[in-house]
């Protein structure tokens, strides 16, 4: 075979492909050279100059820009397979563009080469195009799954809790009496009418719409509570809604009026608390057994009937009770049926102290905690935790982090101190125990550590139990030492009860974490069932001498991954992976708990979005199943120093006229942390700006079934499709089980099936817990960034999802109780 080596003349498609070729090989050259200065790979580069040689040679009608193409096209596939081997997403940004380029390269070959014939020429188009259609077949199919292995049967009372007599502890069949289902917050329903062979048949039994709206910051994370013939929720401004658990048509309504201003971080009500003076357990630490609660006095305010109430914490710090039965507030509670949290408090701002999870009844104690909102002012208002007499609203034991020694309420504008740990997510107790389990947050400065107290340093970033009687400290089991990457307790702790070798029950409690680990404690001692080892962690940083050495690693479980390498930075074509890439090089990072620089960029993986959140796991103790969705994503952080995020305008929100159309943003986003030296800016999920995809390689969240026994992972999966995320945030369409963010736990049922929703796809699924394989899916009209919940009403089964969207997780708003069930039997 002879081949020319001139080109006798240039089609337009000649000359179209090599300007493509051009343009390739220049962006690849510019970016291949910022990578290679930055100490990365030099394929980039080597790649754009054989590029850009290929299509000179074109234009001068040389043929031998056939074999520089050839060139960079062996050379590209080889690298691919060297860096991704097996890995489909790896391949994506590495090969997609080439192997384009590829097929239209091979379809002009005889006219840019001659001595080519047309066969060679289409059996090469043909090769090439059907790799592009198998590469575009292939993320249709199960990847990055762990297949379902030695899945533990279901048995009768395996891993039953013991929480106490009341029916927060062991509600009535069918009934959802706290956020988390019981006190045992397991989040699992005895339900065996929806079952993996019938749970396709599942259709929308009724929806009802709140009417509450928010223009900002909306998500309102709420999961209802079922108690009776009752459902109860509540919306971004507090609302509450009485519903008919059959037929989802409202009974009342209370609205407190609760401003926009008052709105914190995120609009959220996470849930309701429900107390029954009659069914509530009232065991004492004296004498062990059930005592009788006095009657609501006569003439207390007409409310003699508020023996079952609805408690509710409002974003602008009040508590409110409610007459279950009509809504109508309990007068004798507090001051005409509420309490001023922020009373004592000192000074107070707007939107800074919001109570957005449900407070908690232990025996005759209400707990009440709230949210201090992050990154504002390093010493904003305290984060102290409350308790008060659940009938009467008198202030029992106030407990803060920064002072643990004391418990004795405290009066006047610097009772307590400034900015201290407060406890934002869910929490939960035993009555049995006479404990209160707090997940405590982080001081408010989240990313500075320096002025903290000993105190705060030993209580932050902690789960404490507190004495329910006396308000103080029993044990606290610490998760991430001098924490500066908020790494703050997010989940709502499980309670179990584990058999140990001996047969006898170890009243135990789970805690995930946002770094992806989980440990398994005796909730008596906070002791580790299964070890926790102290592992050396990078140190530097701006506050060298007060970093850690060592940092806890659970010997049970972990949901993190290895830390991050060059190769896993991703993109859709290779020019946003090399930005990422670029990014990488320049960046600190040396793994896990890289400390925050002021010079240059540090990553954080997993960032604070990582691991388990607010939603928590779910637990099926007929099974010993831990069911954890969890996210995957690096954050990219810089601290600004005081005087730059001064000139950049960078103020607190109570320096900051409102604006009512403010969507919101990451947290940690140019937050000013008033009071030390240094601003934050949090690109939280490392997302590139003009595109707006993650720099880390898919998947970005996943679901995964673990063996309490052993730590033993059952399966894994990627959660979320790409029906409605794609770049420059248009949704794609395609139900590619990419594994998206995602905020919201899940729901398990005894008859083996798991329902979620949380991904940003606005999917509500069910998962089989034996398969770990989706068995039906249907579409939500807004975001699903919730929990949901099942409960039975004359004898049917409902699944509930509220779908309200979050503005963090960019998935629209809504105001839906949506309510599924199977058909009604005739």
């Amino acid at each position: 075979m002879k081949i020319s080596k001139r080109i006798p003349r240039l089609s337009v498609w000649n000359k179209l492909f090599a300007i493509a070729l051009l343009l390739f090989g220049a962006g690849m050259v510019y970016g291949g050279g910022w990578l290679v200065a930055a100490g990365g790979t030099w394929y980039y580069l080597l790649a754009g100059i054989g590029s850009v040689i290929s299509a000179v040679l074109i234009f001068m009608r040389r043929s031998s820009a056939v074999y520089w193409f050839a060139l960079v096209f062996i050379g590209t596939l080889f690298w691919t397979i060297y860096e991704s081997g097996l890995d489909y997403w790896g391949w994506v940004p590495r090969f997609d563009l080439m192997l384009i380029l590829g097929i239209v390269f091979a379809f002009q070959l005889p006219s840019l080469a001659p001595g080519f014939s047309k066969k060679l020429s289409l059996t090469l188009t043909g090769i090439f195009a059907v790799g592009f259609i198998a590469a575009a077949i292939i993320p249709f199919t199960a990847l990055n799954v762990t297949p379902a292995s030695d899945v533990p049967p279901a048995g009768k009372d395996t891993f039953a809790t013991d929480t106490g007599s009341g029916k927060a502890s062991s509600p009535s069949s069918g009934d959802w009496y706290t956020y988390g289902g019981s006190l045992a917050s397991q989040r699992f329903a005895e339900s065996t009418e929806i079952t993996p062979g019938n749970v396709k048949d599942l259709k929308l039994a009724w929806q009802f719409r709140t009417g509450d709206l928010p223009k900002t910051r909306w998500g309102a994370e709420n999961t209802p509570i079922k108690v009776g013939d009752t459902l109860y929720t509540c919306t971004p401004h507090n609302q509450v809604f009485a519903l008919d658990a059959a037929t989802g048509k409202e009974k009342w309504h209370f609205d407190p009026k609760v401003s926009d201003k008052s709105i914190p971080y995120t609009a959220a009500c996470r849930g309701l608390t429900w107390y029954d003076a009659t069914t509530n357990s009232h065991v004492t630490a004296a004498d062990n057994a059930v005592a009788a609660v006095p009657a609501v006095p006569a003439g207390s305010g007409g409310d003699n009937d508020c023996d079952q109430r609805i408690i509710l914490g409002t974003l602008d710090a009040r508590i409110i009770q409610l007459n279950a039965k009509t809504g109508e507030v309990c007068k004798s509670f507090g001051n005409g049926g509420t309490v001023n949290l922020a009373e004592d408090m000192g000074e107070i701002y707007e939107g800074y102290v919001a109570i957005n999870s449900a407070p908690v009844v232990i025996r005759n104690t209400l707990v009440v905690a709230h949210q201090t909102i992050d990154g504002q002012r390093a010493f904003g208002p305290p984060g102290v935790i409350k308790a008060y007499d659940v009938l009467t609203g008198k202030l029992k034991w106030a407990w803060d982090a920064a002072a643990p020694e004391t418990s004795t309420p405290k009066t006047g504008p610097d009772a307590y101190k400034r900015g201290s740990p407060d406890v934002w997510t869910s929490f939960t107790g035993d009555d049995k125990l006479g404990l209160v389990y707090l997940p405590v947050a982080n001081s408010s400065g989240d990313y500075w550590s320096s002025s903290r107290t000993a105190a705060e340093n030993k209580y932050a970033v902690s789960l404490t139990a507190i004495n329910v009687e006396t308000g103080l400290p029993v044990w606290s089991f610490q998760t991430a030492h001098k924490d500066v990457w908020d790494y703050d307790q997010g989940s709502q702790p499980t309670l179990i009860d584990y058999p140990d070798k001996n047969g006898q029950k170890i009243p135990a409690i789970i805690v995930p974490t946002k770094q992806g680990e989980i440990y398994v404690l005796d909730r008596r001692t906070g002791k580790s069932l299964f070890g926790v080892e102290e592992r050396p962690v990078p140190g530097g940083g701006v506050e060298p001498k007060d970093r850690s050495p060592t940092q806890p690693y659970s010997l049970f479980h972990h949901l993190s991954k290895p830390d991050l390498t060059p190769q896993d930075m991703w993109g859709l074509t290779p020019f946003d992976q090399m930005v990422c890439r670029i990014q990488f090089q320049k960046a600190g990072y040396q793994g896990q708990y890289t400390p925050p620089e002021a010079d240059r960029h540090t990553i954080e993986y997993p960032g604070y979005n990582g691991g388990s959140d607010w939603g928590s796991v779910s637990f099926d103790p007929s099974r010993g199943i831990i069911i954890a969705n969890y996210n995957d994503m690096p954050n990219l952080n810089i601290l600004v120093p005081r005087k730059k995020a001064d000139e950049l305008g960078w103020k607190p929100r109570d320096q900051v006229t409102h604006n009512p159309h403010d969507t919101g943003h990451a947290e940690g986003a140019g937050d000013p942390q008033i009071g030390v030296p240094y601003a934050v800016n949090v690109n939280a999920g490392w997302r590139l700006p003009f595109t707006g995809m993650l720099c880390k390689e898919p998947p970005y969240g996943g679901i995964r079934a673990i063996d309490v026994r052993d730590g033993r992972t059952i399966w894994d999966r990627p959660l979320g499709t790409a029906r409605r995320n794609g770049p420059f945030g248009l949704p794609t369409g395609l139900p590619i089980n990419i594994g998206t963010p995602n905020n919201g736990g899940s729901v398990v049922t005894s008859s083996g099936l798991i329902f979620v929703a949380a991904a940003t796809d606005d999917l509500i699924r069910a998962i089989d817990i034996t398969t770990g394989k989706t068995v039906w899916s249907t579409p939500l009209p807004a975001g699903g960034q919730a929990n949901p919940m099942i409960y039975t009403q004359n004898g049917r089964e409902y699944l509930v999802i509220v779908a309200a969207g979050h503005h963090f997780m960019e998935t629209p708003a809504g105001d839906y109780v949506l309510a599924y069930a199977l058909p009604e039997k005739k």
